[in-house]
């Protein structure tokens, strides 16, 4: 008999999930998470380089379309954190939902957001070391350098404010992806589910500050070998300026998304 069940659970259920799942990472040991973290902040770094190859050659396709594609091609990083298993800094801003249960206090939420943000960044800087020292960044005879140093440039120019806003909107993307991945109920109903939402924050150029740990540091060493200059603006100052910004504003987007889950499917009245 052919299964008729749907590809994804139902919200309720997906609340649950997550809420278990949630707890579980932040009751994690610190060896685990700081392991998984900086695998998370890795797989983030190869989809961003992925979307950095995808618009060196940018001049060949339509606006749109090419941020469309370089937010498929990113979406890879989502997908391995998510299939592969890893600990991603934006999605366990869902671990708002358990905390307002009381399932977990904020000294273990605070630890586990804390320890995962800087395994992210570590994974994040040695998969970019590594990069330059394979030199990716010499590639279609400087393209992809240009393409990863305008990038970064865009994203070091931008005001706090607007980082923070693009920062609520990028992570509410994230955590949905996650959110449906968390109920999909095969490898091929995740990816389908992560794709969609992934794409779209990227193809609005939306601020996800774990994808800024290795697109900033990319965008500001691509310039090794190729005497190519960097624009005024991009400097080491901007891009910790921008990620403390889209830090903030990914916690509001994606600790909303879990307290409004919350409310709606576990809140006991």
């Amino acid at each position: 008999m052919a299964d008729t069940s749907p590809a994804v659970a139902p919200p309720e259920d997906i609340a649950s999930a997550i809420s278990d799942t949630c707890v579980e990472k932040a009751t994690s040991p610190v060896g685990k998470t700081i392991g998984l973290g900086m695998l998370a902040g890795a797989y983030i770094g190869f989809g961003s380089l992925v979307a950095v190859l995808i618009g060196a050659g940018a001049s060949d396709l339509p606006y749109g379309l090419t941020q469309i594609v370089a937010g498929i091609g990113f979406a890879l990083g989502l997908i391995l954190v998510l299939l592969a298993g890893a600990e991603l800094f934006t999605g366990n801003t869902l671990m708002t939902l358990p905390l307002a249960q009381r399932r977990i206090g904020p000294g273990q939420l605070l630890r586990a957001w804390g320890l995962v943000w800087i395994a992210n960044l570590i994974g994040a800087l040695l998969l970019v070391l590594l990069a330059i020292a394979v030199g990716l960044h010499l590639a279609g005879d400087g393209a992809f350098a240009t393409s990863a140093i305008e990038l970064a440039a865009e994203k070091a120019s931008k005001s706090a404010g607007s980082i923070v806003a693009s920062g609520i909107l990028a992570n509410l993307l994230v955590c949905v992806a996650v959110w449906m991945a968390a109920g999909a109920k095969s490898a091929v109903d995740k990816v389908a589910v992560i794709v969609p939402p992934v794409a779209a924050f990227v193809a609005l150029g939306l601020e996800h500050s774990i994808a800024n740990m290795s697109l900033l540091p990319l965008g500001l060493l691509a310039q090794t070998g190729t005497g190519a200059e960097l624009p005024a603006g991009l400097s080491w100052g901007a891009a910790g300026a921008n990620l403390a910004w889209s830090t903030l504003g990914n916690i509001i987007g994606g600790s909303g998304l879990g307290l409004a889950y919350w409310a709606i499917y576990l809140r006991k009245t």
